[in-house]
């Protein structure tokens, strides 16, 4: 129903107009709310509802406070060519996301949202699907539909370094939110991976852990926060003498640590199994659902979670405290990062500050149940 010939929120707008003028919608009758046009037409909800206040801008609908938009009565409402034509839309920034909603992606929008709402701005969310080439199509093709910034949350910092550095050379406003490209001097929010990793691995020395393994999804060059967790894990061991082991560091793990949920159940069965064998008594994880399924593999075979093994995740994910054993954690400031992100790209625009620095936001440990002392305070208690 709806192209890519011109912002979404428009196309939305023309067909209720449409309606309305040919009489679908009548006078009083209520309009489908922001949600129900968000599911009817396939976009987001800040695109629905910007398709409304332009309407009611327009004069053909009223907005009732709790209530929901209604059609005026049209003689109320001014003709096409009586309308103001100084009136400049206001810019509309895209938020180009790798995924349709996740939990916590949600802060970060309602943040980004809530920020460019309150001085007038309008945003757009775009999804990539975890695909670096439909990421690529979005930053070649948003600018040329009016899109007057973008903050991106980057498939991976390894792909379309190219076009980002581009549309930064060529003074198009862009922002990186959760990662950074470590190349270019384009502004980005992130989170303090590097001490996040540096916290867990050291609280895990602390308890008596030495044998401590590393696990992510994907490889450690593949994003920078994966990345700078691992560098924070490293530090941590090199900072209390402990060697580090490149056989207790798994990363890059096939599709299956991804697949369908009995393939992964047996995949993280295979890997904490293999675990146990190297004498690991510590996971650090790259995030919450790494954990979550390193705790499920281990509950299966019968190892105790944290008496036997200890196991500590990444972000605050809901699954932290649904899981048999609730999950520690370190926990990011997502709003914070959203509205960081969001001032930014308004930086950019109002004030030309194309050269802007990484701002990195702390990261809190969250203490909870899948961590305790590990061998050596278990001997030295003994």
């Amino acid at each position: 129903m709806l192209s890519d010939n011109k912002p979404l929120y428009s196309q939305i707008l023309g067909i209720l107009r449409d309606r309305i003028s040919g009489g679908e919608y009548v006078t009083g009758q209520q309009l489908p709310t922001e949600l129900e046009l968000a599911e009817q037409f396939g976009v987001s909800r800040i695109t629905s509802k910007r398709a409304l206040i332009e309407l009611e801008r327009e004069g053909l609908i009223y907005r009732r406070r709790g209530s929901g938009s209604f059609v005026k009565k049209q003689d109320d409402v001014k003709k096409p060519a009586e309308l103001p034509v100084t009136r400049q839309a206001s810019p509309i920034i895209s938020m180009v996301l790798p995924f349709e909603t996740q939990n916590n992606s949600l802060e970060h929008i309602q943040s980004v949202s809530g920020y460019l709402e309150s001085i007038g701005y309008f945003l757009s969310i775009h999804n990539s699907d975890w695909s670096s080439e439909r990421e690529r199509e979005l930053l070649l093709s948003l600018p040329k539909r009016g899109t007057a910034g973008i903050i991106l949350y980057p498939v991976s910092t390894q792909h379309n370094l190219d076009v980002v550095h581009a549309l930064h050379m060529n003074g198009y406003p862009i922002v990186t939110l959760d990662q950074y490209y470590n190349l270019l001097t384009i502004g980005s929010v992130v989170s303090d991976n590097e001490e996040g990793g540096y916290i867990a691995a050291s609280k895990l020395i602390e308890l008596g852990h030495s044998r401590i393994a590393f696990i992510s999804t994907v490889g450690i060059q593949y994003r920078s926060t994966v990345r700078d967790r691992f560098f924070g894990y490293s530090k941590a061991l090199q900072d209390n003498g402990i060697p580090l082991d490149i056989e207790l560091c798994f990363s890059n793990l096939s599709g299956d640590a991804e697949g369908a949920a009995p393939v992964r159940r047996e995949f993280y069965k295979k890997l904490v199994g293999k675990l146990q064998e190297l004498r690991v008594t510590a996971i650090q994880a790259e995030h919450d659902l790494v954990a979550y399924d390193c705790l499920k593999a281990a509950l299966e075979l019968g190892i105790k979670v944290p008496e036997e093994l200890s196991i500590i995740g990444f972000d605050n994910d809901v699954l932290c405290t649904q899981a048999d054993v609730p999950i520690t954690t370190l926990e990011q400031n997502y709003e914070e990062i959203g509205r960081r992100s969001a001032m930014m790209i308004v930086d950019q625009l109002e004030n030309g500050m194309t050269q802007q620095e990484r701002a990195i936001i702390p990261v809190k440990w969250i203490s909870r149940q899948t961590v305790g002392p590990g061998p050596e305070l278990h001997n030295g208690n003994e």
